[in-house]
């Protein structure tokens, strides 16, 4: 399994950046995807999950300004993130368990800065 994460980049604080991530390759079934990010000097930390009944898990410093998504067949999974903080920098990496395996993409920077 493959993911292929979308570009990060700089944003101003306050203002809004959508990530996307897509899965493919031998793909049996996906139970989650999510978000999870690593600042400098810091361990990663969730961001969002989403399971493919629908139900999601945010972490509390992001809860009302960041919403995760899926497409209908749960292989690409979005993240749009509002009103960012500098506190939001880090790198966002994607993730996926498929069939009780865990999958990791890349990694993106995102960079909220004035």
């Amino acid at each position: 399994v493959q993911l292929e994460e979308s570009a990060g980049g700089l944003v101003q604080p306050g203002g809004s950046l959508r990530l996307s991530c897509a899965a493919s390759g031998s793909i049996f079934t996906i139970n989650a995807m999510g978000w999870y990010r690593q600042a400098p000097g810091k361990q990663r930390e969730l961001v969002a999950t989403i399971t493919s009944g629908g139900d999601t898990n945010y972490a509390d410093s992001v809860k009302g300004r960041f919403t995760i998504s899926t497409d209908n067949f749960v292989k690409t999974v979005y993240l749009q993130m509002n009103d960012l903080k500098p506190e939001d920098t880090a790198v966002y990496y994607c993730y996926a368990d498929e069939d009780w395996n865990d999958y990791w993409g890349r990694g993106t920077q995102v960079t909220v800065s004035s």
